[in-house]
């Protein structure tokens, strides 16, 4: 069945939306089947729990604490812990893989960066920039924000999205011609349907799915709740939209 991996998901240490604790995902993520995640917690201008008042070495230490959290319950485990970041612009936000806690430590920068310069920062480093949920719709949203140029592939799959908005996705990275991904965005324990990226073989570390998905030998699926894992590309209704997005599509660092 190969190896499967959860790419994007939220502690309550760093995230405010998040209500679980790095390591209480472990047992219950092993559980499921999974053989390892990566906590992609809000950055500081995203949905944060961090305070803004403290030195940027304290407020590195607290984003990084649910990583580390989880790192740690998951030792002497068969099951990989890796770290990544969710990083928000205007509401349009990136997952970034291949950095670590020293780089954000190093590079406080990266608050006043466009959409490509984090690119390109996140590639000197040897990391990817993923588009979250590019076609996510939500009342708090006004309009939706597609940064083609500026990412090394789009996560099409999104657990906590409606199958219209993947199927969207999945279109428009057809197109782009780059790399998809699949994560379950989580943020709580639930019994519904998850995403993730599956493998051939076991990743050693968050290099191995920078690599993985740069080679595109990943597969994108779904983790239903029956235990049923099913490529995303065999799945009709998160891959052939329905209708158009309900909100104006904006373009800000250009097509």
């Amino acid at each position: 069945m190969g190896f499967l991996y959860e790419t994007h998901l939220h502690t309550c240490e760093a995230s405010a939306c998040g209500k679980v604790h790095g390591e209480e995902y472990i047992p219950y993520l092993m559980d499921k089947g999974f053989s390892g995640i990566i906590v992609t917690d809000h950055f500081f201008n995203g949905n944060t729990c961090v305070p803004e008042n403290l030195p940027w070495k304290e407020r590195v230490e607290i984003y990084a604490s649910g990583y580390e959290r989880a790192l740690k319950a998951a030792e002497g485990k068969d099951f990989n812990v890796m770290f990544g970041v969710e990083f928000n612009f205007i509401k349009d936000e990136y997952l970034l893989y291949g950095i670590d806690k020293q780089w954000l430590l190093d590079n406080e920068c990266i608050m006043e960066m466009t959409r490509h310069e984090l690119f390109e920062a996140v590639h000197k480093a040897g990391g990817i920039m993923i588009q979250a949920h590019p076609y996510r719709e939500r009342d708090y949203l006004s309009d939706i924000k597609l940064a083609p140029t500026a990412c090394d592939g789009v996560e099409v799959y999104n657990a906590a999205n409606k199958p219209n908005m993947n199927a969207l996705g999945y279109e428009y990275c057809t197109e782009l011609g780059l790399p998809m991904t699949a994560g379950s965005d989580i943020h709580f324990f639930y019994e519904g349907d998850m995403g993730g990226m599956l493998f051939e073989k076991k990743l050693g570390s968050i290099a191995d799915y920078v690599t993985a998905i740069k080679e595109r030998s990943g597969v994108p699926v779904r983790l239903s709740a029956d235990g049923t894992i099913t490529p995303v590309a065999e799945i009709k209704e998160q891959t052939v939209p329905t209708g158009l997005p309900t909100l104006p599509v904006l373009y800000p660092e250009g097509k």
